[in-house]
């Protein structure tokens, strides 16, 4: 018995530790391509890192704990009243904020399995249960889950798109799904990947998101969009939630006072300034999709289409062992084993040259490999 164990609480105690993310210490990471963590591969954007410069020079004081400014454009882009936004560090701390708001011993959430990991970390977190419900066709199962829905239930968390298969659901499910939740339920649609989905649904024509809608109309939803992807800052921690007004208050209460940094908000409010860089990133994005999904698929890889800034893609073989060989090789890609799903591989869509040199060091290793198993075989 450890010298706390009895001393910590119960969710500490029981919760499995978090997967690890890095690629190693920095000297490590700077020698390798990494395509595993769906960052920005052109990082900010020059007006936000100018920005988050001419900022340094106040880090003396405290920064706005209620994010004003940031909050009122957000408001204003988005046309709802200031305090249906909550601006937090990363859209996980709203995560868990609503999670200690909202759950506890005896309740749960309901979400897909293989879907975003921290889910369960924040749920167990505040004591209750997870339900993970089967996915379909690679996509997330609605009406599933809404069987799954019991007295207990209090959120139900849908990624659209998905992380880390990069579907979307279908909106005339999401439609019937959300008329029907019962209103004891809060949905959250968690849109971390909405500026890659909304450029895709334009190439195809086609929409992809109706949330807006649904929180006009009264629904329990809550928005989660993140600066984390396409916006290129992900080490800032910096994202927010739109929803209503007194839910997003009681998360408010227990967030922590100075949890968004001064740094951060001058970086978001310059982000948000920069269509061109925004521009940039979703065109390379869509186009490279395109490129690594044919590539993939010319190896007999399984290739699910994206509408995010990652591929996923089923090797047909041990997947860790195939990550493990392409870090040799110099660049960094997440396997999914920790999902459930030990034969795939999620590869963040980089820049041109970057998905050149993964193409060509995974036909190396697949070549090598096929050659070493034609020498066993003589």
């Amino acid at each position: 018995m450890s010298r706390f164990f009895d001393l910590v609480s119960k969710p500490a105690r029981e919760m499995l530790v978090a997967p690890a993310t890095s690629s190693g210490p920095p000297a490590v990471q700077s020698r390798l391509i990494k395509l595993d963590s769906n960052e920005n591969p052109f990082g900010p954007s020059p007006r936000a890192i100018e920005a988050m410069r001419t900022a340094l020079a106040s880090v003396h004081g405290y920064p706005d704990a209620a994010c004003g400014e940031l909050r009122e454009r957000l408001a204003t882009q988005h046309s709802v009243p200031q305090e249906q936004v909550l601006v937090t560090a990363g859209s996980t701390e709203l995560l868990s904020l609503l999670s200690l708001a909202m759950l506890g011993h005896g309740l749960n959430a309901v979400t897909s399995e293989r879907s975003f990991l921290v889910y369960r970390m924040v749920v167990e977190a505040a004591g209750a249960q997870l339900v993970e419900v089967p996915m379909r066709n690679n996509g997330l199962d609605l009406q599933a889950m809404l069987d799954r829905i019991n007295e207990h239930t209090r959120i139900i968390f849908l990624a659209n798109p998905n992380n880390p298969t990069g579907t979307v659901v279908d909106l005339a499910e999401l439609d019937k799904f959300m008329s029907e939740v019962p209103g004891h339920v809060v949905v959250v649609l968690d849109e971390a990947y909405y500026d890659f989905a909304q450029h895709f649904a334009t190439l195809r024509e086609m929409e992809y998101s109706r949330s807006f809608s649904y929180l006009r109309q009264g629904a329990s939803v809550i928005i989660l969009r993140t600066f984390s992807k396409a916006h290129g800052l992900a080490g800032l921690r910096i994202g927010y939630g739109i929803g209503p007004a007194e839910l997003l208050g009681y998360c408010a209460r227990m967030q922590s006072m100075f949890s968004v940094s001064s740094i951060a908000q001058a970086g978001a409010l310059a982000a948000l300034d920069d269509l061109e860089h925004l521009t940039k990133t979703v065109t390379n994005n869509a186009s490279q999709a395109q490129i690594l999904g044919v590539a993939l698929s010319e190896l007999d890889f399984q290739v699910t289409p994206t509408s995010a800034n990652f591929l996923c893609c089923d090797l047909g073989e041990n997947a860790a062992s195939m990550a493990d060989q392409l870090r040799q090789a110099g660049v960094s890609i997440r396997p999914l084993g920790d999902w459930g799903a030990p034969t795939c591989i999620r590869i963040s869509i980089g820049t041109p040259e970057q998905n050149q040199f993964f193409l060509e060091a995974l036909s190396r290793i697949r070549e090598e490999s096929s050659h070493a198993t034609g020498s066993e075989s003589q």
